[in-house]
């Protein structure tokens, strides 16, 4: 289970997830994902919608409305009556970081909002040129407390995933790596393995085939708690830098105003499909944990999600447009 969970009117629900007398509308619900077709958000959203659909006795449409890294989509279902009509999957990007970061957005994660349950988390790896004199996340600070701003931290580009978990690790690290922004995961990596750049943070489920055929080498895992895909390798949080985390975790959200007993019941569905060992193991194909917690939980770990990007935001002078 997440460590903390996000924050709701992101109000009081209770921790009960029994399912309730209330019924959702006769009719097909719709699971807004803000991605296009075949990006993380919505294969999640796809494994998880059928075993949703069984439990609530209604069919489930997954409705893509890609743009702006996810924020057309909340935006859309901030605006959605709350009778359960519409819910949404989205990962932290949209939900926590884009809000530390853009003081200009359509909705309030913290008012527009219940948190109903977390789906899943996708680690990212700390990975190496293989010839950086560094094997491990204790020996990286030490290289790089030694030698100030001559190391440098690839990421997929400004703002996302990649780079903040790079930003994170200087600010907690205490280091000066220089970040090289690049268009996209694709061509970091590749300069990375050239031994053009010396680290970079990418996905679990795209680092770590590169990993186990030698070409690079991975010195930590983002997440708090090991992925089931790469449990041989330990978490930076574990590695030297207690309490680091910068994985990529989903979860599903109501509109604001939807009531306690629709977002428990609800809740109840996600979590026994999430339970189901079919999604666990697809959900690993993917590099994603399934993860589990009460609607108070969850609420909990976006509070907290939320005030660490910001405070990171305030603390490395970040920007984002």
């Amino acid at each position: 289970m997440l460590a903390g969970f996000w924050s709701m009117p992101i109000g009081a629900l209770t921790s009960s997830t029994r399912a309730q007398a209330i019924d959702f509308p006769d009719r097909p619900l719709r699971l807004i994902v803000g991605f296009p077709p075949g990006g993380p958000n919505d294969l999640l959203a796809r494994i998880v919608a059928p075993g949703i659909g069984e439990r609530l006795n209604r069919t489930i449409v997954v409705e893509n409305r890609a743009g702006a890294n996810g924020e057309i989509a909340a935006a859309s279902v901030a605006k959605a009556p709350p009778d359960g009509s519409v819910f949404m999957l989205a990962s932290n990007g949209s939900t926590t970081v884009a809000p530390a970061f853009n003081r200009s957005l359509p909705y309030d994660i913290r008012t527009d909002f219940v948190a109903v349950a977390p789906i899943g988390i996708n680690p990212m790896l700390l990975v190496v040129r293989n010839d950086l004199p560094a094997t491990d996340i204790g020996a990286l600070l030490r290289l790089a407390r030694t030698q100030p701003g001559k190391l440098n931290g690839a990421s997929a580009g400004a703002g996302g995933a990649t780079h903040l978990a790079l930003e994170l690790f200087k600010t907690t690290g205490k280091v000066d790596i220089v970040h090289v922004p690049y268009k996209g995961g694709g061509p970091a990596m590749a300069d990375l393995m050239a031994g053009l750049v010396d680290i970079y943070f990418g996905g679990l489920a795209t680092a770590l085939p590169h990993v186990n055929a030698g070409k690079l080498r991975a010195l930590g895992q983002t997440s708090l708690v090991r992925s089931v895909a790469a449990p041989e390798i330990p978490t930076i949080a574990e590695s030297g830098l207690p309490g680091y985390e910068a994985a990529i975790s989903y979860g599903i959200f109501l509109p604001a105003g939807a009531s306690r007993d629709l977002t428990n019941r609800l809740h109840s569905a996600v979590d026994a499909t999430i339970r189901s060992p079919e999604v666990a193991r697809r959900f690993a194909e993917l590099g994603a944990d399934p993860q589990f917690g009460t609607p108070t939980q969850f609420a909990a770990y976006v509070a907290a999600d939320l005030a660490k990007w910001a405070a990171l935001a305030k603390d490395a002078g970040l920007k984002m447009e």
